[in-house]
């Protein structure tokens, strides 16, 4: 029935082409079906959001658009046809697949760091009296932080299933399996399985990556005594996670200067809308962080 500027430049046609024409003059014979189930969705009063399709130009040229479908109501509330609105999304999804690609290979270049990286220690393991040990230390350690690596990036494998998803206790155990003594134990993680995934994944994965590395140099992983319980509970549709870190040599936080790590945890904790608070107890060092859970799978 109408047919305005913007559809004219998306999809060739002038208003004199194609008012009083169906609709499916713009719809490839793959797509036919699409519109009968559309027709069905308006018919019952829905609204369409977002629905992202392949149509036809004049020239017979695909083009990926991105269409919202509303239902046009007379004024007692019958239907009477639709509104539609296409926006083209050929460029943006054309940009998201070199991002993929950049992704795929900056993830094969880390992988084969990590493999190259435990290479040249069992290499140097061998010129050195005793070493094999201290090898086999470090070769556990880079394969745990390899597979940490794995788990922020899971849908770069190709794994439908796998759908960029996690959940917070076992990202969390992944991240802080290199720190841990495997004779002692010295670290705990205990609680729930949240889901975890998208954005938000890839946040928590940094703010708690910041967290251990912070233990690990000044806290109570940079001794051989120190201990780290972590403990994950949801309640009042939040996330919670205690943090507690128990040593007698815990550098005071007058001792250190803002800098990077401080705001990457501030963007982290933005992009899930957490928030996290630190309290210096005598032995240790307690951390109390929170967050929606409606924002971990964003």
């Amino acid at each position: 029935m109408t047919w305005n500027r913007g559809a004219e430049r998306l999809f060739g046609y002038s208003a004199a082409d194609v008012v009083g024409k169906p609709i499916t003059i713009l719809i490839p014979d793959d797509r036919l079906s699409e519109e009968d189930e559309i027709l069905s969705r308006l018919r019952a009063g829905d609204r369409i959001d977002h629905f992202e399709t392949v149509r036809r130009r004049k020239d017979g040229e695909p083009v990926q658009i991105s269409v919202t479908i509303s239902p046009v109501r007379d004024e007692a509330g019958r239907i009477l046809g639709a509104s539609k609105i296409a926006r083209d999304i050929g460029a943006q999804q054309s940009a998201h697949a070199r991002q993929l690609l950049l992704l795929r290979e900056m993830n094969h270049r880390i992988k084969n760091l990590f493999t190259l990286i435990a290479g040249l220690v069992r290499l140097s393991s061998r010129a050195t009296k005793g070493g094999e040990a201290l090898a086999n230390e470090l070769t556990g350690r880079l394969q745990a932080l390899a597979r940490a690596h794995e788990l922020t990036l899971p849908y770069l494998s190709g794994e439908a299933d796998v759908a960029n998803s996690t959940d917070v206790r076992t990202l969390l155990t992944s991240i802080l399996l290199p720190h841990d003594d495997e004779i002692e134990k010295r670290i705990s993680v205990t609680g729930v399985h949240l889901p975890l995934c998208g954005n938000a994944l890839t946040s928590v994965a940094l703010l708690f990556h910041e967290l251990a590395t912070n233990a690990a140099k000044y806290g109570a992983l940079s001794n051989d005594t120190g201990k780290l319980k972590v403990s994950i509970c949801e309640r009042d549709s939040q996330l919670h996670i205690l943090w507690i870190e128990t040593t007698d040599t815990l550098s005071p936080p007058v001792d250190r200067r803002e800098g990077f790590g401080s705001t990457l945890e501030r963007a982290a904790l933005q992009g899930i809308d957490g928030s996290l608070t630190r309290e210096w107890l005598n032995d240790g060092l307690k951390i109390t962080f929170s967050a929606p859970l409606r924002s971990l799978v964003v």
